[in-house]
């Protein structure tokens, strides 16, 4: 099976109430660990690529990564970059055989981010690629993102309608509380579904996508904590938030901070036990299989995306 873009993945996604998980990849025993687990429970995927995953792995490597898991699984998969800041990323990365870009504007004035947000869009719809913008600042700290709360903005929905229809892009990241990275919350978890209610009603079954919205699972950290870690107070959002957002018009969760919470929380606990190992292999097998398991976890108890291929 080739790869796919996500409109169709959407389309079904909004009309049955699920959203399609995007999970950022870095290496070999991610990619594995996310494409066994859909390949599990019948779930399109669309797999994540960051600009700093791009720097570490290299372009070529993820996407060979992926053709391999492609051939392994059989499993409709999109591979999408994560955050573009620019328009030469997401240049790049569309005429690498992503069939999925991010262009992040938001940093920018709303104008800007508009001008910026449609010549990816007029570049990538003429060669089969959709596009994601975003209006609204999420906080936190993840790779190249790194915006502070006192910068962080809500998503205005008196502007969503005029950013979508002039730029025409394919799907919107709003920020409606979530943050990036493993501290995202400092009192009580809370979402701003009337944010995203409203949305809604002015985009009428247009995909929505929600950035920074790993649970921050307390088996991993406490797993990083009891073996030399030092994460306290680190407090993810509440799946239960998620499921409700998948319900409504979310159709694209993005989950990263989870994933890295999974492989180094396991790492840890492996070396506490056994500190006379060395070989690679023994440690990121157990990680791999953590991974492959919340990932399930993820798409059956959070997403919803099981046996919808």
């Amino acid at each position: 099976m080739p790869l796919v873009t996500s409109t169709e993945m959407f389309k079904k996604a909004y009309e049955g109430g699920y959203a399609i998980g995007a999970f950022n990849v870095n290496n070999m025993e991610i990619v594995q660990g996310i494409t066994e687990a859909a390949k599990e429970v019948n779930s399109p995927l669309i797999l994540q690529v960051s600009a700093g995953a791009r720097k570490y792995a290299k372009h070529v490597y993820l996407m060979k990564l992926i053709e391999a898991a492609i051939e392994d699984t059989d499993l409709p998969i999109c591979v999408h970059l994560d955050h573009g800041d620019s328009f030469d990323i997401c240049k790049s990365c569309i005429d690498g055989g992503f069939t999925s870009v991010m262009i992040d504007g938001s940093k920018y004035s709303f104008e800007e981010n508009i001008e910026l947000t449609k010549k990816v869009v007029e570049y990538a719809h003429a060669r089969g690629v959709v596009v994601e913008g975003e209006l609204g600042k999420l906080a936190g700290i993840e790779d190249d993102v790194n915006v502070s709360d006192e910068d962080a903005q809500f998503t205005n929905p008196a502007e969503v309608e005029e950013f979508v229809t002039r730029t025409g892009v394919d799907s919107l990241a709003i920020a409606i509380g979530t943050s990036h990275g493993a501290f995202k919350f400092k009192g009580e978890p809370r979402l701003r579904f009337d944010i995203l209610e409203e949305v809604s009603k002015r985009l009428p079954n247009f995909p929505i996508v929600l950035h920074g919205a790993s649970s921050v699972i307390p088996e991993y950290v406490e797993m990083i904590n009891a073996n030399g870690g030092n994460m306290p107070g680190a407090q993810g959002v509440p799946e239960a938030m998620l499921r409700q957002a998948a319900g409504m018009a979310v159709c694209k969760i993005n989950i990263d901070s989870d994933l890295r919470l999974a492989m180094t929380g396991t790492i840890r606990k492996y070396f506490a036990e056994h500190p006379e190992h060395f070989d690679p292999r023994q440690y990121l097998s157990p990680a791999r299989a953590n991974i492959k398991e919340l990932v399930k976890h993820k798409i059956v108890n959070v997403l919803g995306s099981n046996d919808k291929i």
